[in-house]
């Protein structure tokens, strides 16, 4: 007796992406590439053979009918893979000299790690090989016919050591700069067949040179083969689903693949915090440019809301104030009765005129164990005042601003801050952007925000504070 199973096959991963725009073409060199790279040990899947089919086009006169490739897909879907079979192929194939790049090196080797160990388990690939050479700037494949394949870590000079190539990748391309594009471009005029491939996860609120090939791929403009693989945007005024099983089969062609819907649903657990990142990496959700700096997206800060908290014990203060002087803002810092650490905007208002009596007021009700406030900052005016009035004030430069600014951040990010939902601090952290100080430091940056943010600079003194006063051991002071 035969049986019938009523257990549906798993959802898997679409092996078309929800945006592509292919150029004309008489012809493809894909299935030579895909032929080349199973001979090699390389087994593509269907999603990424078809993607070397439509990059591979050819116009009748042999030519490649795309000059640019623009390749979208979240990140460990396989993409690595398509670019091992398409380097091999222009290599041993067309004889074509390649250069990789990537925005940091080790990527790089890496790559080159993986294309160098196809070649050395296939003795009818490795018998052509001259020379490997490897060193801290460049890994490089040479072939006994002259052609080479170069992987590199993108410069700042642009353009400069990458004309020798005729196939050239820029893996990364979330981090493309104009001025390296404008530099190099040209120099890829004179080359016979010239090939330029763009791949990346979904790009960053700064990533403009991949935002204008998206735009363009979306357009149909001529000459750019642009494939990503994403979720649609909702309605306006709707949120994303970030847990619906199409959105993640959707924008990850591996789906249930070689990336397991229990992984995802696993990493999406593990991103509750940092869900904005989550949808970039995972769903392919391109960033707002408006957010370019930003350092927190609203979804993080609202997922460490609870209204119902209440600080227990000895409270922090902080205060801060625009540059103009127009606002000031105190915020409270410390910990709840079961340890949680908290911040709270407790007063913000026009002007500086309220704020002395203001905080004597508090100074006396909450017996707070100090007032933190930066004396180089807006707010430095309202130190003689405040201290005439025996306040008593720490005062927070330099570095430890920077510190503090970092640990506020990565304590929301690790799910260990909560707030009580206060939309004048919301809007204040969702307009917060970073200022670069040297040494990797940042802090706070009031001319690149985009609007008021002495509410977010107050609850980051008064969470220092906080910090301190919970192990006063970890002076910073």
């Amino acid at each position: 007796m035969s049986t019938t199973s009523l257990r549906s096959a798993p959802r898997v991963g679409a092996q078309r992406p929800r945006i592509s725009s292919v150029p004309p073409r008489v012809s493809s060199a894909g299935g030579e590439a895909v032929e080349l790279a199973e001979r090699a040990g390389l087994r593509l899947d269907p999603w990424q053979a078809w993607v070397l089919d439509q990059a591979l086009g050819e116009r009748a006169d042999g030519k490649w009918s795309a000059f640019e490739v623009g390749l979208v897909v979240p990140r460990q879907n396989g993409k690595g893979s398509i670019l091992e079979a398409l380097e091999l192929a222009n290599l041993f194939l067309h004889g074509t000299p390649i250069i990789h790049t990537a925005q940091l090196m080790q990527t790089s080797r890496n790559h080159f790690d993986r294309v160098n160990r196809l070649i050395q388990e296939a003795p009818f690939l490795r018998r052509r090989v001259r020379k490997i050479r490897t060193s801290n700037e460049e890994h490089s494949i040479e072939l006994t016919n002259g052609a080479f394949l170069r992987f590199m870590a993108r410069s700042a000079k642009g353009g400069r050591g990458l004309s020798d190539g005729e196939l050239i990748v820029l893996d990364e391309a979330m981090f493309l700069t104009a001025a390296p594009m404008a530099a190099l471009i040209p120099t890829m005029s004179t080359k016979t067949n010239p090939q330029l491939w763009y791949t990346s996860s979904a790009g960053l609120a700064e990533s403009e040179v991949l935002r204008a090939i998206r735009a363009r791929g979306m357009a149909g403009a001529g000459g750019l083969c642009y494939m990503e693989w994403s979720v649609a945007e909702p309605e306006p005024g709707v949120p994303l689903d970030v847990d619906d099983e199409e959105h993640r089969a959707q924008s990850n062609p591996s789906y249930n693949i070689r990336i397991s819907a229990e992984y995802i649903e696993s990493e999406r657990q593990a991103f509750a915090a940092a869900l904005d990142e989550w949808c970039r990496e995972r769903l392919g959700v391109f960033d707002d440019p408006g957010t370019a700096g930003r350092v927190l997206g609203k979804a993080t800060w609202d997922g460490q809301e609870d209204a119902g908290l209440a600080i227990a014990g000895t409270p922090v203060f902080g205060i801060d104030c625009t540059p103009e002087l127009s606002h000031t803002a105190i915020a409270v810092g410390g910990r709840t009765e079961d340890g949680k650490r908290v911040v709270e905007l407790a007063v913000h208002r026009p002007g500086t005129s309220w704020v002395v009596d203001e905080v004597v007021a508090l100074n006396e009700r909450q017996e707070p164990a100090e007032w933190l406030i930066d004396p180089g900052g807006p707010a430095g005016a309202l130190v003689p005042d405040l201290e005439a009035r025996g306040i008593p004030l720490t005062f927070v430069t330099g570095r430890d601003y920077a510190g503090a600014c970092g640990a506020f951040v990565a304590a929301v990010l690790a799910g260990e801050l909560w707030h009580l939902g206060d939309p004048i601090l919301g809007q204040a952290v969702a307009d917060g952007r970073k200022r670069d100080i040297g040494d990797g430091a940042w802090a706070w940056g009031r001319k690149n925000s985009e609007a008021n943010i002495a509410p977010l600079v107050a609850v980051t003194l008064a969470d220092l504070g906080a910090a301190k006063l919970v192990d006063p051991l970890d002076n910073i002071w």
